[in-house]
């Protein structure tokens, strides 16, 4: 496909540190522009799973993420380009701090290499709560850290007074910056969160929307939606053809299989490219409920079990032995299974000793230990995912763990501080890791889980 001049206005919301209110103030202006009539394309920087949970909540419409390091820079404008399609502006929420990315990359995966990629400008958000005058210093540090990155305002987040705002505004106009917002503790705004960030918004969907339609009022009020607006149409065309899932992942197939897909509370992590990519080889994408639904979706062909949050839902996934037995059964007839995560547990043996689908011949634990991080990985086997050699990269972000940790063979081998790894179970009809994959980084994967499957 030829590329064209995109020239959707778009910024960038970015902080000094994680902390700051990136969060807030990105969900916020996603629903304050959506309430006034805007259609807003809301995007997340990096694999977070969470947050673009409440920008779809925000904008009314699917939040998807940017992340070089899982589907390579050279994607990350048309996956953009595919993502902002109708919209009248894009706001992108960034990771971490604004230059943080994956470990010993260089800039890879960070905020700032996204911003450049898109050549949008960067709304900086600040925690001014313990701050006056120094602000100055720490906004200059960032702007000069990279010239071709644009910080282009700023948005005070958990000031205290006016009389602080005028000091942190004098401060930042001896800049250059303008401060295009000023916002004061709200507590009413604050989401939940427990071991691995946000609670999703399938978890808490009525506080949520409280919580969102806050977030909008509380930016409209505070933050100057007009000027940021004016900001996001200075970013210049891009020049890129928008990604198509069908030409990624090839022919078609001939055969229509159905391919039930994990949903609801416990299953909540997943790509919205994924299952384009799925429909696109062929497939009847057909989702499914592990907490409620007895039974499968009939006459599938192949099962994808995701990531979200098992763990916290156990006891109920254990008392749906029905469904238990209906994935066993599907598993020995020889069904095409692909699993990561929350879908690796849900296939164990056991989760914290509550029953779990005995697919795999393995017991999950919760832990203390946070492992987290990405991946450059290979396929150990042949599998339904992937072939022998496959080379992908990947996130890892739990805290429970699998013993054993590998089966023979395992699915993947990669390196982690310095030593080799093998992880996950893999065999020809199933791939089962803790590994989450972005599929638009590796295509193929779609293509081979659709061209597996046949009616069990």
């Amino acid at each position: 496909m030829s590329s064209v001049p995109l020239t959707v206005p778009r910024v960038v919301i970015a902080a000094p540190a994680s902390g700051h209110g990136k969060t807030t103030v990105a969900t916020g202006i996603v629903k304050a522009l959506t309430d006034r009539g805007f259609t807003v394309a809301p995007f997340k920087v990096g694999p977070d799973y969470i947050d673009p949970g409440y920008h779809s909540l925000a904008a009314g419409r699917v939040g998807r993420n940017l992340d070089p390091y899982m589907v390579g820079t050279e994607r990350i404008a048309p996956l953009f380009a595919h993502g902002a399609a109708g919209a009248d502006i894009a706001v992108v929420e960034g990771v971490m701090g604004l230059y943080d990315g994956a470990t010993g990359e260089g800039e890879l995966a960070s905020t700032a290499q996204v911003a450049k990629l898109l050549g949008a400008p960067v709304l900086f958000v600040v925690d001014a709560a313990a701050q006056g005058r120094s602000i100055a210093a720490l906004v200059h540090g960032f702007r000069s850290f990279d010239p071709a990155v644009r910080i282009a305002g700023v948005v005070l987040n958990r000031v205290g007074s006016e009389n602080h705002r005028r000091i942190l505004t004098e401060a930042l106009d001896e800049l250059g910056v303008p401060v295009l917002g000023a916002l004061r503790r709200e507590a009413a705004v604050a989401a939940p969160s427990r071991h691995l960030g946000l609670v999703p918004v399938a978890e808490r969907r009525a506080e949520a929307v409280a919580a969102v339609a806050a977030l909008g009022a509380l930016v409209d009020a505070g933050v100057q939606l007009d000027e940021i607006y004016r900001l996001a149409r200075s970013a210049p065309p891009l020049d890129v053809a928008a990604w198509d899932p069908a030409a990624e992942a090839g022919r078609r197939s001939c055969a229509r299989p159905r391919i039930a897909v994990a949903s609801g509370p416990a299953f909540t992590f997943s790509y919205a490219e994924n299952a384009e990519l799925l429909a696109a080889a062929g497939a009847e994408v057909c989702p499914f409920d592990p907490l409620h639904d007895e039974k499968l979706p009939e006459n599938i062909g192949g099962l994808v079990l995701g990531g979200g949050f098992p763990e916290v839902y156990a006891p109920e996934l254990a008392a749906n032995e029905a469904l238990r037995d209906q994935v066993a059964q599907f598993a020995r007839l020889g069904g095409a299974i692909a699993a990561e995560c929350a879908g690796l547990l849900y296939l164990g043996k056991s989760l914290d000793g509550l029953p779990m689908c005995g697919v795999v011949d393995a017991e999950a634990v919760m832990t203390d230990r946070l492992t987290l991080g990405y991946r450059h990985a290979v396929a150990a086997c042949e599998s339904v995912l992937a072939a022998a050699g496959t080379r992908v990269s990947g996130h890892e972000f739990h805290r429970t763990a699998v013993s054993p940790s590998a089966g023979s063979p395992p699915a993947w081998h990669w390196r982690r501080d310095g030593g080799a790894v093998t992880e996950g179970f893999a065999g020809t009809r199933i791939h089962a890791s803790y590994l989450h994959l972005h599929w638009a980084g590796a295509p193929s994967i779609a293509r081979r889980l659709v061209e597996s499957c046949g009616v069990v």
